[in-house]
């Protein structure tokens, strides 16, 4: 045995002689270790922590685009660019873990940092307090990803070092699956419970504020827990600058292989043998080896993250109705934590022990290569749900093109002749339109209206029985005109796209004849209670368009124009734009007359958020496959002096995999965005082929057969252990 094995024999003496949780069997036949009391503080920690954050996070892209008024693809990439700050900070961390405070303090730390940033976004997001909304939230979010990312690095290897390896191993796997699975409750329940405390109304609007108030007294709550735990903790101090160590190795090594061209050694690194110790050069090497492997990693964070944006925009538009219950497009993300807490246990006592039998995916890197392939999978499950989606999708003006949409507020018919050659009819309160005008900058279409009909139902007007005018079309402008008994005059810029947050909107067209002197009020009564959801003013001094109204919930209503009920439980379903149009005037024959009608300008959303749960699926199972292994492998193939490093560097891959979605997104390579997915599809299969050659070159860091005997025979004799040395599987 060499001078190193016999140090770190000495050392690990001492370790468990001071371990808290270690008890000498007094007749002298055998030491029994514990399972360590302060993992539990830990593993509490980290749910209460993981709450706050994935709390904050599922409501986050809606919060971007709805209150802080960003648009769909400048709230994606600035969501994006937190989470890369999110997972660069961990390098932050583990340098200042590793080289000044150790684990313990720096998660106390930081924790302080992100409770305050937490704070601080739920203050910007409370209109009575005035302050500048988006400059404030910037603030809060960098506040937040410090903190959450100057933990990250910390935990995992904090909890790690209260075991004593490797007499107990199988308590350390068991802790990472126990750590993930805390992980995933806490993002469970704060992602069922933020969508439902941004619905509920303050302010006159969603309650953002309440909605990330919640997740910052969680994260208090989290200080506290961790703090409960400190005399059971095994606290390892730290070992110093270790990232200025091996920065000035590897330059020394550089700086001597270029001096000393004519020296030959195995690895390139041995040429800093002059000034480092072997061991530090040994342990960089290990790291390295480990790094490397890291590189085409962030494609996959690149696709998986994307359940927070892409996804949550894409469920948007489509129907979470599920009988009276409304599934919110932000709770769908909860599907993934609770597949996850279903998928740990199945994977890890039926799945991951039937495939080790037949020698298939039975090495952690077999199961990284398999869950990419997975997320490749998923984005294809994604991509055909969103060419099915396009189908529903209204026509929007384009480039070249124009829109008109024309709507009959009378109970009669118009017939409408324009001299380039259409005649249409358009019936007693409905919409006409013609959604592909050839148009360079605008066209004018003149026209002829024949109100004969209306003349013979008696509606009191000045016109004759024809009149002629011109119809302005302007190049991707969808303009709506409506008719009145004033003539076709009046018009409007329509919004026919998907409404953003994916609540049914509706407008009023409802022409009040000057002579009725009155105001009348459009009502949305939810007829089981009886109860007024949506009240719209309409004044008889001038006839205009009222701006699109929100309902806070899809349901069936009953449309009333003040007393009179116009519509009985109309349905207005989510992704549909209404406009109700109609008419209270006088006829000559018949008096007062009140007519109206509920017409869908944008059809609602058809397609139901049930048919994105097979990507969802899939991505978890990938999940489980990638990001639990890739934790445990990064702790147990990293050198005791690097595991915070290695740690921080798995999470710097997530970092890089965002920053891949804000390049994309910011480039906009394609107008259409099935096939953005698809190219991440792609990417992800192309990425994880190379990353599975790679690994066939890989030899796990394990502990040698003759160790372990050692170690036996030293247990019986000394009534101790000894640490395991590093070396590498020959296989």
């Amino acid at each position: 045995m060499n001078t190193s094995d016999v140090t770190k024999r000495k050392n690990y003496e001492n370790e468990i002689q001071d371990h808290p949780d270690n008890q000498i069997n007094v007749e002298g036949q055998e030491e029994k270790l514990k399972y360590p009391k302060s993992v539990f503080f830990i593993v509490t920690n980290e749910f209460c922590e993981r709450f706050s954050f994935y709390g904050m996070r599922t409501i986050l892209a809606l919060y971007l685009r709805d209150m802080l008024k960003y648009s769909k693809n400048t709230a994606t990439m600035i969501y994006h660019i937190f989470i890369c700050f999110v997972y660069f900070f961990p390098l932050v961390g583990a340098i200042v873990s590793d080289s000044w405070l150790g684990k313990y303090y720096t998660i106390f730390f930081v924790s302080i940092i992100y409770a305050i940033g937490q704070l601080i976004l739920s203050a910007s997001a409370t209109p009575p307090f005035g302050l500048p909304a988006r400059e404030l939230s910037m603030i809060g979010l960098l506040l937040i990803a410090l903190g959450t990312g100057g933990i990250k690095p910390c935990v995992s290897a904090f909890g790690g070092e209260q075991f004593i390896l490797p007499q107990q191993e199988r308590y350390l796997a068991m802790f990472f699956s126990l750590f993930y699975f805390s992980i995933n409750t806490g993002s469970l329940i704060s992602t069922l419970l933020t969508p439902v405390l941004r619905e509920t109304k303050c302010f006159d609007d969603e309650c953002f504020s309440l909605a990330f108030l919640v997740p910052a007294i969680l994260m208090i709550i989290s200080i506290v827990i961790f703090v409960s735990g400190t005399s059971m903790y095994k606290i390892v101090q730290p070992t110093g600058n270790l990232i200025l160590k091996i920065s000035k190795c590897s330059f020394r090594a550089i700086f001597n292989k270029v001096k000393d061209k004519g020296r030959k050694c195995d690895h390139w690194l041995d040429h800093a043998d002059d000034m480092y110790e072997k061991n530090l050069i040994k342990d960089i090497k290990a790291a390295l080896r480990v790094l490397k492997l890291f590189i085409p990693l962030p494609i996959f964070w690149a696709l998986y993250d994307q359940q927070g944006s892409q996804w949550t925009f894409q469920a948007t538009r489509m129907d979470g109705q599920i009988g009276n219950f409304v599934l919110l497009p932000d709770q769908l993300q909860a599907v993934n934590p609770l597949l996850i807490i279903i998928f740990i246990p199945i994977f890890e006592t039926w799945i991951y022990p039937v495939f080790a039998k037949i020698h298939v995916i039975n090495t952690p890197l077999k199961k990284l290569v398999v869950g990419g392939f997975l997320a490749s999978v998923a984005f294809v499950a994604a991509g055909l749900v969103e060419l099915e989606l396009e189908k529903t999708y209204p026509i929007l003006p384009s480039e070249g093109l124009a829109q008109i949409r024309i709507f009959n507020t009378m109970n009669c018919s118009v017939t409408l002749t324009n001299t380039t050659g259409w005649e249409v009819e358009i019936k007693p309160l409905s919409m006409w339109s013609d959604l592909e005008i050839k148009a360079k900058g605008s066209v004018t279409l003149p026209y002829t209206a024949n109100f004969t009909m209306c003349k013979k139902k008696g509606y009191v007007t000045d016109l004759s029985n024809e009149v002629s005018g011109e119809i302005v079309a302007n190049e991707t402008t969808a303009l709506s005109w409506v008719i009145t008994p004033e003539g076709l005059k009046n018009h409007y810029i329509d919004d026919v796209n998907k409404p953003d947050k994916g609540k049914p909107t509706v407008r009023s067209l409802i022409y009040l004849a000057p002579e009725m002197n009155r105001h009348s009020n459009l009502t949305f009564v939810y007829s089981e209670s009886n109860e007024t959801v949506l009240s719209i003013m309409v004044n008889s001094s001038i006839f205009a368009h009222s701006e699109l109204k929100q309902f806070e919930k899809p349901n069936k209503y009953d449309v009333y124009l003040d007393d009179y009920l116009l519509k009985k439980e109309m349905p207005f379903k989510l992704g549909g734009a209404y406009t109700v149009v109609g008419s209270y005037m006088s006829t000559v024959k018949e008096g007062n007359n009140i007519a109206g009608e509920v017409i869908t300008v944008t059809q609602p959303n058809s397609l139901h958020m049930a048919y994105m749960l097979p990507q969802y699926i899939i991505i978890t199972m990938a999940e489980v496959m990638f990001s639990i292994t890739g934790l445990q492998f990064a702790f147990t193939q990293a050198p005791e002096s690097m595991k915070s490093i290695l740690q921080a560097g798995w999470l710097l891959s997530v970092a890089f995999g965002n920053l891949i979605v804000v390049i994309i997104e910011g480039s906009r390579p394609f107008q259409r965005q099935v096939y953005e997915i698809f190219l991440y599809a792609g990417l992800m299969a192309v990425v994880i082929a190379i990353f599975a050659v790679m690994t066939t070159f890989y030899k796990y860091v394990e502990m040698p057969e003759e160790e372990v005997n050692n170690e036996a025979i030293s247990l019986e004799e000394k009534k101790g252990n000894v640490n395991p040395t590093y070396k590498e599987d020959e296989k």
